[in-house]
């Protein structure tokens, strides 16, 4: 019998305070979106080059958001590059809390993850722009390149996919958070460029921090199979 299905006491779902707004000019909340996408990458190579330049173009933002991205940076550029690697597939690939795919939150491993996919690919191309590489269209810093580097129409589409999805997001800061994970900040700089958490997604937030997304271990058609895993 796997202890995962035990009863654990004393363990309990945790929720954060929501995290309140900063103030942005639409080029201000552009940096930021394309310097969380950069610094939320898997930490190759490129992402470590990259992360100099990040930590000098976010200099003139807002302080709340600022400090978070250029910290980020330097705790990239000042880290081990093998141990930051490792500790990224640990958080992202293998834990579900941490998925940075935003529509798994609200439809987890059903058929209705499929149709959600698709809605994000009609959104690219809304925008004039198609999805390119090996990551699933939902991917959070895909979403925010998007919303960086789309002009009006694509920080405007982006901004609305990331609203639909913000108890998603909130979760991933969640989760982040409760592992003291290096790369927190760069979502709490994410959620500082949204609008205020209402009470319905407070809400939502609440039953997927404590429940989890919903389950049926399905393929997704025209995306592949992925391998469930604990909601952990």
């Amino acid at each position: 019998m796997s202890l995962a299905f035990l009863p654990r006491p004393g363990v309990r779902a945790r929720r954060l305070d929501p995290l309140a707004p900063v103030p942005l000019r639409d080029g201000e909340r552009a940096v930021a979106h394309m310097a969380a996408s950069v610094l939320l990458a898997y930490p190759d190579d490129a992402t470590l080059a990259a992360a100099p330049t990040v930590r000098d173009a976010v200099a003139g933002l807002p302080a709340p958001v600022r400090d978070r991205l250029a910290g980020l940076a330097t705790t990239l550029l000042d880290g081990d590059p093998g141990a930051l690697q490792a500790r990224y597939v640990a958080t992202f690939d293998l834990k579900r809390r941490c998925a940075m795919y935003l529509s798994y939150y609200a439809a987890g491993d059903t058929r209705k993850r499929g149709a959600a996919l698709v809605r994000f690919v009609e959104a690219y191309r809304a925008a004039g722009f198609e999805t390119t590489g090996d990551e699933l269209p939902d991917y959070l810093p895909t979403v925010l390149e998007l919303s960086a580097r789309g002009g009006p129409d694509g920080a405007r589409i982006a901004g609305a996919l990331l609203s639909a999805h913000r108890d998603g997001i909130e979760v991933l800061r969640s989760a982040l958070a409760a592992q003291r994970s290096p790369w927190t900040p760069a979502v709490e700089a994410v959620c500082l460029t949204l609008p205020p958490v209402d009470a319905a997604t407070a809400e939502r937030v609440a039953d997927l921090v404590a429940a989890g997304p919903p389950a049926e271990l399905v393929g997704l058609s025209g995306y592949g199979n992925e391998e469930a895993l604990p909601w952990e």
